[in-house]
């Protein structure tokens, strides 16, 4: 940008007074700095800078050599033991027994084998009181059958006159044992026995009647088997007299 000042003939002939002339030349002054600096600062902004060249990356290498390894130590002699001499062992000594612990262990074994044997002596007297109920059952049901087969069969045409077997008694009769465990259980109770007497009055087949305890059962059959009578005669002759009844009564007094 520049300025132009153009100095007219009329304006160089008339007349200026002095201090207009000194403004005009500092104002142009201060105008033509002004366009100076103006250029600068244009010039400087518009140069271009080259960019800076960078430098090479350069890698560098080095060889570094190791040392040998150590050689491994060698191994230290190791101590044989020397192997040790026998020893006698002494023989062990038998520890001495008390004489009286003796005898009380053997006195201990002794009543254990008692307890063992009379556990098995207990065990075979019921097995057979068993087997001695299942036989007496078998008798009365094979007694009822002969019954039953007797009441079917037809009267003989001459019968004998009724004979009342509650009326015969026995000559002779022993007493039953109490068993010994009925006693230790205060049981009480009747057992009837039914059986035949032949013709010499002895008593034959006795078999026990329902409704008595199995404990009062071989008993009663060992009395009745202990009871005489008189033969009964029937025309001068001796003759067997069937279901004949004794009731025994258990009471512990």
């Amino acid at each position: 940008m520049t300025a132009m000042i153009t100095h007219g003939p009329t304006l160089a002939m008339a007349p200026r007074p002095t201090s207009g002339l000194c403004r005009n030349s500092l104002a142009a002054s201060l105008a033509v700095m002004l366009h100076v600096g103006v250029l600068a600062a244009l010039t400087v902004e518009w140069s271009t800078e080259k960019p800076p060249v960078q430098a090479p990356r350069v890698m560098h290498t080095q060889l570094v050599m190791l040392p040998a390894p150590a050689p491994a130590p060698a191994p230290e002699p190791v101590a044989v033991a020397p192997t040790p001499e026998p020893v006698a062992v002494p023989a062990p000594v038998k520890p001495t027994v008390d004489p009286q612990i003796q005898a009380q262990k053997l006195e201990k074994a002794a009543l254990a084998r008692k307890r063992v044997e009379q556990k098995k002596v207990e065990q075979q007297q019921e097995r057979l009181d068993s087997e001695q109920q299942n036989r007496e059952l078998e008798q009365q049901r094979q007694a009822r059958e002969r019954l039953a087969a007797e009441r079917t069969r037809p009267a003989p045409a001459a019968a004998a006159p009724a004979f009342d077997s509650r009326q015969y008694q026995p000559l002779s009769k022993q007493a039953p044992d109490y068993p010994e465990r009925a006693l230790d259980k205060n049981i009480e109770g009747d057992c009837s026995v039914e059986y035949t007497v032949n013709t010499q009055g002895r008593v034959e087949n006795p078999k026990v009647l329902e409704g008595c305890h199995p404990l009062f059962m071989r008993p009663s059959l060992a009395a009745a088997n202990t009871f005489r009578y008189q033969p009964r005669m029937i025309d001068g002759k001796p003759v067997p007299v069937p279901a004949v009844r004794n009731t025994f009564h258990y009471r512990i007094k």
